[in-house]
């Protein structure tokens, strides 16, 4: 009753709807906060009349210069103010501070981070745009809300339980647990009881969007609504990365080819004269399962499958682009440093953190090969801007790279998976054998599949999904 009062209130003093984003970490800089600034510009766009929130929980920032950083990093620009409210309690979703149970623990902290947001603002409809199902329970029964939900990656599913059944460990599933049969079963049992709560949880959801088919079908067999779910790709600024012309790097592939055949017509050594350098670039935040430990332990065998060519290690080089939330995304920095100092490639990999939106898009422009090696991907934007800048994209064999992203295009490859360190390397020593014209044709048809992740048809699909419930919005005033 008193949340009802304050709705009341609002508007009495507003005279129009509110709709809420409950988005914790929106100065992230990742995949998922493209969705939250698009979603909102889209919104913006087609209702004039309706007023946004955002619920975040960044501190020592200001609303504007949040809003600074998604025109830097995003290229997106929102047509009119929107209001933050700032929680002060984010650390309790951290997970960080749950070392054990940490699903149950992350998932409690969002309930209480959730009625923090509550009681500080009481909107007419309220959209969980970055996986927080506990928190729409609350939204809906104690605050009388609407709900939506944009679910970038279910929080439990059935192929997590597969690792522990088959006791494979994993960032999420530790070697002390994954040895013991006994802890293993108990595990089983553990994320089999948080799967149900899962499940009530979101099913609670008026409208629910997945960003690609592998999280279908987990939501499906979670929250069990399918008249209610739909798929809604992510945005990728795929407009943006097409002016990178591929007649540049065909230029500079043909000038590399009629040198590999001057060399074969003098008899010249390879690797002789200048060399062009083969950039190969992964653009991901710097989280567990990112696993960019695999990215440089792979590039460290295709150097050793380099060393015997004169300038091979030379001509390579790895560029992780990256964002870094906390103070544990900058410790795993520095874990990664270090292992690129044991295993001696420290001169041939850059780590280029927070960067803005131009110079990721210039390190695009000059790769080679764009690097992927998250096992079972949501869907990986990264992955899509990679193929739409021209880059040969070498992605992980599962979820949405597989299923959605990296699949034939009009007959054609658009680009190669891999799962392991050794296919990983040989994948990349194919790529960088492969003749200019072979490279560039994958560029060419990897770039036209992308069409389908543009910014213009997340809006019309994410328009769609919504359409009802903003109606209903726009009718009660």
């Amino acid at each position: 009753m008193w949340m009802q009062g304050r709705r009341r209130a609002r508007r009495a003093r507003n005279g129009r709807p509110a709709v809420a984003f409950f988005h914790p970490y929106c100065n992230a800089g990742g995949g998922g906060e493209r969705v939250l600034w698009s979603s909102l510009r889209a919104l913006m766009n087609r209702y004039p009349s309706v007023s946004f929130a955002v619920y975040t929980g960044d501190q020592g920032v200001t609303g504007e210069q949040i809003l600074q950083r998604a025109r830097q990093r995003f290229n997106i620009t929102l047509p009119r103010p929107i209001t933050f409210i700032f929680l002060r309690h984010r650390s309790l979703v951290e997970a960080a501070y749950y070392p054990h149970f940490t699903l149950l623990g992350q998932s409690a902290g969002s309930m209480f981070l959730g009625c923090e947001a509550l009681m500080t603002f009481v909107p007419d409809l309220y959209v969980d745009s970055m996986g927080y199902a506990f928190t729409l329970p609350i939204f809906r029964y104690l605050g009388g809300c609407k709900v939506a939900s944009y679910v970038h990656y279910p929080t439990v599913s059935t192929d997590m339980l597969s690792l522990v059944r088959e006791r494979i460990p994993r960032f999420n599933n530790a070697d002390f647990i994954s040895r013991n049969t006994l802890l293993s079963a108990v595990k089983v049992v553990y994320y089999g009881c948080f799967g149900l709560l899962y499940g009530l949880a979101g099913s609670c959801s008026d409208v629910i969007m997945v960003n690609s088919t592998w999280t279908l079908r987990h939501i499906l067999s979670l929250w069990r609504s399918p008249s209610r779910t739909s798929i809604v790709y992510p945005p990728c600024d795929v407009k943006a990365f097409l002016d990178v012309p591929l007649e540049k790097k065909k230029e500079e592939e043909v000038e590399e080819g009629w040198e590999e055949l001057g060399r074969e017509l003098t008899g010249e050594e390879e690797g002789a004269g200048d060399r062009k350098c083969h950039a190969i670039v992964s653009v991901g935040q710097f989280r567990p399962e990112k696993n960019h430990r695999l990215q440089i332990r792979a590039f460290s065998k295709l150097l050793d499958r380099k060393k015997e060519e004169t300038g091979g290690r030379e001509s390579l080089r790895l560029v992780l682009i990256g964002g870094c939330r906390n103070q544990e995304d900058e410790k795993r920095v520095l874990m990664l440093r270090r292992l690129c100092q044991e295993l001696d490639v420290a001169d041939r990999v850059d780590f280029k953190l927070n960067v803005p939106f131009e110079e990721l898009k210039r390190e695009l422009e000059e790769a080679t090969i764009g690097l992927h090696t998250m096992w079972n991907e949501h869907f990986g934007i990264g992955v899509v801007e990679c193929m739409a800048a021209g880059t040969i994209v070498l992605a992980h064999k599962s979820g949405g790279p597989k299923m959605d992203i990296v699949i034939p295009f009009e007959g054609g490859p658009t680009g190669f998976l891999a799962n392991s360190e050794d296919s990983y390397a040989a994948a990349m020593e194919t790529i960088l054998a492969l003749s200019p014209a072979a490279r560039l044709k994958i560029r060419q048809n990897a770039r036209r599949s992308v069409e389908r992740f543009s910014d213009q048809v997340f809006d019309a699909c994410f328009l769609a999904a919504m359409e009802t419930l903003m109606l209903g919005l726009e009718r009660c005033f």
